[in-house]
């Protein structure tokens, strides 16, 4: 039996949050780049296969390989991080300002990663600025600027939108972190993960890890966003919105369901209420 229970699973989240809490700003920065390049590779995929389609249903269904080599490579995902971490601060097993430093220098590897990489396939895509025209660079294009443009001719109602569609994505994501620790094999984790990642995808909500690869790289093919339109309408929104969602729809969520006079609920079908009358 490779399944994990929830109570347990809860365990491995504390777990988690402590062991990455520790982590050195060097590690967090190397392992927060590398997770952010992947995302960025996983979204050219998902875009590619979109393009190549006319589905994109099938690229929200492949996005979900970039996520995979992040967990099973244990790097820094900060809308994952926003979840497993509060857990573990509310266990006292870490500390407040090692979760925050742990979230700025994360944050700081995802931004450098994906800004490498946004370049190194920019370049390539266009030939070093020879191909100007293509359907990806047409994609990214728009992408960037529907993710900035489109909430700016809003105003607030805009910022609202980004906000809301944040928290509605990383609810999603984080239980993806978490749902990889519902299997004790390689596969199952896989399947377990896929199946969040692939919900928040396929309906175009906003990831702030995403973002920080897509809309530079729709800056660097020509697209007419600005620094200040790029954080203002959708970097700083989406990246409050998931971690709203991380930290109490997700880590909080499930901690407080699964604490259990100081223990966790092992048993699948059994519930708080049901595990209290049990334990007198």
């Amino acid at each position: 039996m490779d399944y994990v229970s929830p109570g347990d699973v809860v365990e491995n989240m504390i777990r988690a949050g402590q062991a990455k809490a520790k982590l050195s700003p060097k590690d967090l920065i190397v392992r927060g780049a590398m997770a952010g390049v992947f995302l960025g590779y996983a979204t050219t995929l998902a875009f590619t296969a979109s393009i190549q389609t006319q589905m994109p249903i099938i690229g929200a269904i492949l996005f979900p390989v970039g996520f995979v080599m992040v967990i099973l490579l244990g790097l820094e995902l900060v809308t994952g991080n926003f979840a497993l971490i509060p857990a573990a601060l509310l266990d006292k097993k870490a500390r407040m300002s090692e979760m925050l430093a742990n979230w700025f220098w994360v944050l700081a590897g995802h931004l450098g990663g994906s800004l490498l990489y946004a370049w190194l396939f920019v370049v390539a895509t266009t030939s070093f600025g020879h191909t100007a025209e293509s359907p990806m660079i047409e994609q990214l294009i728009k992408v960037a600027e529907s993710k900035t443009l489109a909430y700016k001719s809003l105003g607030v109602d805009g910022l609202l939108t980004a906000f809301i569609k944040a928290i509605l994505c990383n609810w999603m994501v984080a239980l993806g972190a978490i749902m990889a620790m519902t299997s004790k094999s390689t596969f199952g984790k896989i399947a377990a993960m896929w199946i969040p990642i692939l919900i928040f995808f396929g309906q175009g909500f906003e990831h702030a890890v995403v973002n920080m690869f897509v809309i530079p790289a729709g800056m660097m093919a020509g697209a007419q966003v600005s620094l200040s339109d790029w954080w203002l309408w959708n970097q700083i929104p989406v990246l409050l919105g998931n971690l709203a969602s991380g930290v109490l729809m997700a880590g909080l969520a499930l901690y407080y369901t699964y604490k259990v006079k100081g223990t966790f609920a092992s048993e699948p079908h059994v519930t708080s209420t049901e595990l209290k009358i049990k334990n007198g």
